[in-house]
């Protein structure tokens, strides 16, 4: 099959979920407007930063894009009368770094397409949209039978992933989705086996799993087609969004925050765990759990995106997770995000932060007791329990499961080698980023505590001990020179320093003053 060029050579596959932060350094007025000079970095590495200039109308027409999302972000409005002022200038980049803030420690917002561009446009500024058309019409020259109806444009999270309406021309009626994705950093297959795990899934057959139709894959992407469901995902469901809509205007601000149900809730997370479970235990590496990946058929959630894993793509939670080094495999990822999606379905919203500290009322202690056991303090410190253990626990434990369908997805024992040393490597790199990221918290705290007020002080005083000590050496060291002087002068007959009409001279009287 003619369908896509291999990627160039030394082709650089960045993690898109690793965050970038921003700090204006400075600002520069030139003849009618202001420049603002950024330090943008990625990840934790200072090494891993670069400068960027940007001016006020290049903020509001990040701004103006941004608004599909319908928050209200913090931009400062515009002036057009004194705005070269020089307190002026100072006042609005205070108000451009908060901005910039808000938009960078938004997880939806911070990963979008728009954001990354206007931070890092030397490698976002491809037009994925226009590369991904390009390799589908690659692929209709060989499989004439498909059609693209239209492109479903920025529906998903992903930069480097791509969805189209599809029909096959003798069944104009019914609709399909095709997904174009490129590689990322955790792919570790062989590009053979890579080929032959990406055309095995359409023959996955499990009750919790959303079938795929067809798919292909070369050296440098992968493509498959899935039915068009018009009901959507479960995030559809519990964010009440049309699924054609745009990612940002779906799920940034709902207008009405509401959980589910608590019966949808126990038979949703069973159904969702039962399938976890099928994938652990044929050592199919997933790690791409979250409500959107869950196609929702009538009462029956089934999973999507199993390619994700083989294509080597981060995680949606990946920023979450890589901050604890409990959460080291796969299946431990796999129940984190369990617990994110289990939060959502809960309470209608993600959590603010993770790990959690308190949970909001539930439907439901048992469901508290599933959130502790993955979003805790203490279970971000200590591990998962395994999908096996969440099953047993009160709140799915009595869930009745009326599937007939028998699983069944053969890999081969080759492939199955293939993908346990490839599941190993996205294991290594992510404990490694753990790490990395571990060694750095301790020495900001480190750094911090040395630059804390109460630690100034204690220094302060130390100094002052200190010197006084020397001062004290210093003295003593002065007086020991003079007795041993006046010795060696006087005469045998007198004992002018021990008596007390004896007059002081007056060199050593003020060397001796501070003693």
């Amino acid at each position: 099959m003619a369908f896509m060029e291999k990627p160039p050579a030394g082709k650089v596959l960045l993690d898109d979920t690793v965050p970038l932060t921003a700090a204006i350094e400075a600002s520069q007025s030139l003849q009618s407007h202001t420049e603002y000079i950024i330090r943008v970095q990625r990840g934790i590495s200072v090494e891993n930063s670069w400068q960027i200039v940007r001016r006020y109308s290049d903020f509001d027409l990040l701004n103006n894009s941004l608004q599909i999302a319908g928050l209200s972000l913090p931009l400062p409005p515009k002036k057009l009368i004194g705005n070269m002022d020089r307190e002026f200038i100072a006042e609005r980049q205070k108000g451009l770094q908060n901005y910039l803030s808000v938009i960078t420690t938004n997880h939806i917002l911070s990963n979008c397409e728009l954001v990354k561009k206007f931070l890092d446009p030397n490698n976002y500024s491809a037009n994925y949209t226009e590369i991904a058309l390009q390799q589908v019409s690659m692929f209709f020259r060989s499989e004439p039978k498909w059609e693209v109806v239209e492109p479903l444009k920025d529906i998903g999270w992903r930069i480097r992933k791509k969805y189209f309406l599809m029909k096959i021309k003798n069944q104009p009626k019914e609709r399909l989705v095709l997904s174009w994705a490129d590689l990322g950093p955790d792919k570790y297959l062989s590009d053979k086996d890579f080929q032959c795990l990406i055309k095995l899934l359409p023959s996955c057959l499990h009750p919790y799993i959303y079938r795929v139709t067809f798919a292909t894959a070369n050296e440098s992407s992968a493509l498959l087609i899935r039915t068009f469901n018009e009901k959507g995902t479960l995030k559809d469901l519990i964010y009440k969004a049309k699924p054609k809509d745009p990612f940002l205007k779906k799920y940034c601000n709902p207008k009405k925050i509401q959980g589910l149900e608590l019966q949808q809730i126990k038979t949703y997370g069973r159904q969702i765990l039962e399938v976890l479970k099928f994938l652990h235990d044929k050592g199919f590496p997933y790690g791409h759990l979250h409500a959107s990946n869950v196609m929702l058929d009538g009462d029956t959630c089934r999973l999507l995106d199993l390619e994700n894993s083989l294509l080597g793509l981060p995680s949606f939670y990946r920023s979450y997770f890589s901050q604890f080094r409990k959460i080291n495999t796969l299946e431990s990822v796999d129940v984190h995000c369990f617990g994110h999606l289990l939060y959502e379905m809960t309470y209608g919203r993600p959590p603010d932060s993770v790990p959690v500290d308190s949970f909001p009322p539930a439907p439901s202690m048992a469901v508290v007791a599933v959130l502790e056991s993955t979003l805790s303090c203490e279970a971000c410190k200590n591990g998962m329990p395994s999908a096996s253990r969440l099953l047993q626990m009160p709140l799915f434990s009595d869930v009745l499961l009326t599937t007939s369908e028998k699983p069944q997805f053969k890999i081969p024992t080759k492939l199955k080698e293939a993908l346990r040393i490839a599941k190993e490597c996205i294991e290594k790199r992510l404990t490694e980023e753990q790490k990395q990221i571990h060694q750095h918290r301790r020495l900001t705290r480190a750094q911090s505590h040395h630059g804390s007020e109460e630690e100034r002080k204690k220094r302060k005083i130390l100094a002052r001990k200190k010197s006084k000590r020397s001062a004290v050496e210093n003295s003593e060291e002065h007086s020991a020179k003079y007795n041993n002087s006046n010795n060696s002068a006087g005469s045998g007959a007198s004992s002018p320093l021990t008596s007390p009409a004896s007059p002081t001279p007056p060199s050593t009287s003020v060397e001796h003053a501070p003693f």
